[in-house]
């Protein structure tokens, strides 16, 4: 039988995260989680306090019980705000090691900007990015989505596309001290265009240098130049001291093995291309109505998940309504992964009177679980819920670490 794309676990997350090993079977390998902001407003504790610490308190012994069901290869991204982003750096420096830090990501999900209040208007959030070891993860940090093709302006007589790139290192950091392997001769005839790490005829000798002179390094090792010598090309250049003869890459806008190029992520994601507050709650309207008050848009989990396997396993504990789970199905349908998603979310009252109660969605769990039986009928993919419920399980000692929502 196969899996379907989304499970859901009723349940208070610090409850279910330690039972997951048993439910699962193996470790996951993305976790995504958009936790209460500790803005005054839009959370509060059960013993109201709202301090910094407090709110740490509370993330912490779920972000380590995070990392204990995380894939030694996995990646944890974490949605927070200007409140709490400084303390959860900390946080997350403790917790999975400054060393497995990958990014801290603007994301830009108002361009109006909060118009409200004093001050700026506000148009971004973050998003922070750790892996479980940084050495061993499997996230790659690169999208086919940002690829333009008008960066290849060359094209050959069989209509691929290509541009030059310098076969020399451009960064001075790489340079005959630091890497002495690198500095070495080639030998190019720029008529003809060949190059070879052996003299032949025809051919001049050339050594790296950068654009004043100063001697540099090639970024192929004499091996690599010799696979792949129909990937350079000999060419004759001006530059600062006149003319002179160096050696260039062919870099192809579509690879000879047929996968798509793919471009490094930029740490600033525009709402142009993830969506919106706005989109956000177009999407769960569409859906279920308009029964929660700050969704996330598909299209941020969506990138998200881009970055790793598309057989990955995805975990949100704080589910909200269901957002990561409709953006696996997405996904899936999409480009035929095979991603599976757990969602936890919390039987917490919604507000009397707020338009989810209105709708007869009383608990916020009963949100998540709305929108993704709705995602599996529209969507397709299928949808779970273990039998036995960890809700019934509530910790007497540790009322003061439990979150609710109460705009939802």
């Amino acid at each position: 039988m196969v899996p379907s794309w989304n499970t859901f676990v009723e349940g208070d997350n610090l409850d279910v995260l330690p039972t997951l090993p048993a439910l699962l079977g193996r470790p996951v390998d993305l976790v995504y989680i958009d936790p209460p902001y500790n803005t005054g407003n839009e959370f509060a504790y059960r013993d109201d306090f709202r301090g910094h610490a407090t709110w740490v308190a509370m993330m912490r012994p779920r972000l380590e019980a995070a990392r204990e069901v995380l894939a030694e290869t996995g990646a944890i991204f974490v949605s927070i705000d200007d409140h709490e982003v400084a303390y959860l750096r900390l946080l997350m420096d403790e917790v999975y090691g400054e060393q497995n830090f990958l990014a801290q990501v603007a994301v830009n999900l108002n361009p109006k900007g909060r118009q409200l209040g004093r001050g700026f208007a506000t148009s971004h959030e973050y998003l922070l990015v750790y892996a479980r070891d940084a050495r061993r993860t499997a996230l790659d940090a690169t999208s086919p989505d940002h690829v333009d093709e008008r960066d290849f302006p060359l094209v050959t007589a069989d209509g691929r596309r290509y541009r030059h790139l310098p076969l020399r290192n451009t960064n001075k950091k790489f340079n005959p001290v630091t890497a002495r392997t690198l500095h070495f001769t080639v030998w190019g005839d720029p008529d003809s265009g060949r190059v070879s790490t052996a003299p032949f005829e025809g051919a001049v000798e050339i050594g790296p240098v950068f654009g004043d002179g100063r001697p540099a390094v090639w970024r192929w090792s004499r091996p690599r130049i010799d696979e792949r010598p129909g990937d350079l090309v000999c060419r004759r250049v001006n530059g600062r001291t006149g003319e002179r003869v160096d050696v260039y890459q062919l870099d192809w806008l579509q690879p000879a093995d047929g996968a798509p190029r793919r471009k490094k992520l930029r740490t600033v994601w525009l709402a142009e291309e993830i969506g919106s507050t706005d989109t956000a709650v177009a999407e769960l309207k569409d859906l279920v109505g308009h029964v929660f008050e700050s969704p996330k848009p598909t299209g941020l989990v969506r990138r998200i998940l881009g970055t790793m396997p598309d057989d990955a396993l995805v975990l949100d504990f704080f589910a909200g309504s269901g957002t990561t789970g409709h953006a696996v199905a997405l996904q899936n349908a999409a480009d035929g992964g095979t991603r599976r998603c757990v969602s936890i979310n919390s039987a917490e009252p919604t507000r009397v009177g707020s338009n989810a109660h209105l709708a007869g969605l009383l608990t916020v769990a009963d949100i998540t679980r709305a929108r993704l039986r709705a995602v599996a009928e529209v969507v397709g993919g299928g949808y779970e819920e273990p039998a036995a419920s960890a809700s019934s399980t509530v910790r007497s000692g540790d009322q003061r670490s439990r979150p609710r929502r109460t705009t939802a």
